[in-house]
């Protein structure tokens, strides 16, 4: 190991050294001259000067080597030792000043948008409950805040219910799946009852107006919500008797066939016995729970089975749809009258109850034509043959192009014969099917025979029906 200059020649037998025999005071102690270095024997050098003396301190003292202890280690640990015996002495610190007025005021916005940190955000709490200007300030805030934001609607996503479906499906198949053209209905019904189940003694009793058109004008008649639940549960009952199940209006059922209309009334005449309003809603949807369990067992076979509207019968297939279209109709009669907002179908089973409409176009216009509502046919065309044809375009969701024929329901409607042109948005198709918007104000963009084009907006208002 090496020490200061001259300590690595010192002998320590040497006389004066520990092992001389002599005390530190000897001959040749310290400072005492000696035999020079041709003299064989090593000197003890001189004390050094101190490095104060020879100019600045370095920057950082050299380490040192393991196991000695430097002077600036024993004062650090002099200065440490020092320090823990004043730290009971002194008193505890004292807490930090809160910030100023002015700037909490600045902080109230970032607090009621809640984009303040912990510690902003207890300061700011605990300013307000001193403060009764800025508590004032914060509470008009917090209320703006909550105009920032449209109220959404509490009901589910409604496509909540076929994605959940969807992945349990894929896991493991339904053993009796819903069959394809009943998933509207299914659908449909499910949302409105949601719908349904947030309502009070006062909603279910809350006046609606429903339209339809008839012949070259509107109609409508006054109801109230669970008026509006008992005429879809009476017209559900159409599709329930031809499956051979119970009729939901029992004993009060009309005799002989009857359209919807008829058996809406016989409804609404049970209705009047002073039951409770809401009393409807049970009924309905284990009656629709019916129809979809009894189609789901039954399969393809009960596609086709015909279902009588009075004079006019649909397909099952074709019924189920007609009756989610009007399940979504009045449910949107339902929430404009409650001031609740309520969500269109989903986009494939939107376009397929705009493909309905557009399929029975050209007998509802062949219908109209025989009563006199409709200009007569230019000329006549064998069935499959095609005829003059007018072009529906529906845009949006659930858009697609459709081709009519326009002088017979059995003729075959081309691109090539096109002498007309309709486009108008999908849901505003929908409501002028449904009777909400009159043919006359319906934001069609038209090009074409002018008469076929009244012809096919007339023909969609008339299928509506109470």
């Amino acid at each position: 190991m090496n020490g200061p200059e001259g300590w690595d020649r010192y002998d320590p037998r040497e006389p004066g050294g520990p092992h001389d025999g002599q005390g530190p005071g000897g001959p040749q102690g310290p400072g005492s001259g000696g035999p020079s270095r041709s003299g064989g024997r090593p000197r003890i050098p001189s004390p050094r000067t101190a490095a104060e003396d020879s100019g600045p301190l370095p920057d950082a003292a050299p380490p040192a080597a393991p196991g000695v202890r430097t002077d600036a280690a024993d004062t650090a640990d002099a200065t440490t030792t020092a320090d823990t015996a004043n730290a009971a002495d002194r008193p505890p610190d004292a807490a930090p000043e809160p910030p100023p007025h002015r700037v909490l005021k600045s902080l109230l916005g970032a607090w009621a948008l809640a984009a303040c940190s912990a510690e902003e955000t207890a300061a700011v709490e605990a300013h307000l409950t001193d403060c009764a200007a800025c508590a004032d300030e914060a509470l008009r805030l917090r209320d703006a805040v909550g105009l920032l934001h449209p109220a959404d609607p509490l009901d589910l996503d409604p496509l909540l219910r076929s994605r959940v479906l969807e992945g349990c499906l894929g896991r493991r198949p339904a053993r009796i799946p819903v069959p394809e053209w009943a998933a509207p209905y299914d659908a449909e019904t499910a949302k409105l009852d949601a719908l349904l189940s947030d309502m009070g003694e006062a909603e279910w009793r809350a006046p609606v107006r429903l339209r339809w058109f008839e012949g070259e004008r509107p109609a409508e008649r006054r109801t109230t919500v669970a008026g509006v639940i008992g005429h879809l549960m009476a017209v559900d009952g159409l599709v329930a008797t031809a499956l051979g199940l119970a009729d939901p209006l029992g004993a009060a059922a009309p005799h002989g066939p009857a359209g919807p209309a008829d058996r809406t009334e016989a409804c609404w005449q049970a209705m009047a016995d002073g039951r409770s309003p809401h009393a409807t809603r049970n009924p309905w949807r284990d009656q629709s729970h019916t129809l979809i369990r009894t189609v789901s067992f039954a399969g393809l076979g009960v596609a086709e089975l015909a279902v009588p509207y009075g004079s006019v019968r649909l397909p099952l297939r074709d019924s189920l749809l007609d009756r989610a279209f009007e399940c979504w109709v009045h449910a949107g009669d339902i929430a404009e009258a409650v001031d609740y907002p309520y969500e269109p179908p989903v986009a494939g089973h939107l376009h397929q109850m705009v493909d309905l409409a557009a399929r029975l176009l050209p007998a509802v216009l062949a219908g109209r034509r025989r009563a006199g509502l409709a200009t007569p046919p230019r000329c006549l065309v064998e069935a499959g043959a095609p005829g003059r044809t007018l072009h529906l375009e529906v845009e949006g969701t659930g858009g697609g192009h459709w081709y009519i024929a326009l002088d017979s329901p059995a003729a075959l409607g081309t691109p090539d014969r096109t002498v007309a042109h309709i486009a108008l948005d999908s849901i505003e198709f929908c409501q002028l099917a449904a009777g909400h918007v009159p043919p006359q104000e319906a934001a069609a963009g038209q090009h074409g025979e002018q008469d076929a084009i009244r012809d096919v907006l007339f023909a969609t208002a008339s299928l509506s029906r109470l």
